[in-house]
């Protein structure tokens, strides 16, 4: 199955204006950032998380939880056709990779059958450089 083609396309040198380097890192290069060190690693406030790269809406704070990975973790998209899931084949393991359906930005990753006690039994463990906490009015 083909990714369909990101809304938003930008040059690697317009995405390197709007992003910091570690930004653009992760979100352009798939990096990823190191554990718990985050912004939103623990936050529990109310809102809408939100890409960094192009604002759209991914997540919302009632679908996040506490899995203690390092990362924030959410078991549901705010909506299903926000993110993108494609096969991650790198470092010698199968994973899925999460990228925003927008501007096809690097997320983290989803996993599955961890035995988290959550209606979907999945982790989108999301780097919080990837996102942007829209606080609930």
């Amino acid at each position: 199955m083909t990714t369909p083609a990101p809304k938003l396309q930008l040059t690697d040198d317009e995405w390197r204006k709007k992003l910091n380097p570690e930004e653009f890192h992760v979100l352009r290069e798939a990096g990823t950032e190191r554990p718990f060190v985050g912004e939103y690693t623990d936050t529990k406030t109310e809102g809408v998380y939100a890409c960094r790269a192009c604002g759209a809406e991914l997540f919302r704070s009632s679908e996040k939880f506490e899995s203690h990975c390092g990362w924030p973790s959410f078991f549901d998209p705010a909506d299903s056709d926000a993110v993108i899931l494609r096969s991650d084949d790198s470092l010698g393991m199968h994973r899925v990779e999460v990228i925003c359906a927008n501007c096809h930005s690097h997320l983290g990753h989803v996993f599955e059958g961890e035995g988290y006690p959550t209606p979907t039994d999945q982790r989108y463990c999301i780097n919080s450089i990837s996102l942007r906490l829209v606080p609930a009015e």
